[in-house]
C-alpha cells in the first residue's frame, strides 16, 4: 500500500503543548479531504497534545525567543506554530 503524507500546522496559545489552539491550517496529500482557510469555526484539535493523542507527529516545535526590552506586549505574527504529520495508507 502507498503512504501519503498529512500536515497539520497549529497555532498555540502559549509554548505549552496543552495550551489551547488558536489557529490552524490543515494540508491532506491523500486528496481524500478538501480544507480551505476558515472552513470551520472550531480547531480540529483543541491542543496539540490532543492532536498527539490521535496519531499525529509533531515535527516541528516553534523557536523559543525572547522579547525585546518593551516588547513583551506587542502583537505580531501567531509565534507558537507546531508542525505535526500523519502517514495514511492508500490503496494503489
Amino acid at each position: 500500500m502507498a503512504q501519503r503524507q498529512k500536515l497539520l500546522v497549529l497555532y498555540a496559545h502559549s509554548p505549552d503543548l496543552n495550551s489551547r489552539v488558536v489557529s490552524w491550517s490543515e494540508y491532506d496529500g491523500t486528496s481524500t479531504e478538501k480544507h480551505t482557510s476558515g472552513d470551520s469555526d472550531a480547531p480540529p484539535y483543541d491542543s496539540v497534545v490532543a492532536a498527539m493523542r490521535e496519531g499525529w507527529r509533531v515535527i516541528q516545535f516553534p523557536q523559543q525567543l525572547p522579547s525585546y526590552p518593551g516588547m513583551e506586549y506587542n502583537t505580531a505574527y501567531l509565534k507558537y506554530e507546531y508542525i505535526l504529520e500523519k502517514l495514511e495508507e492508500l490503496d494503489a
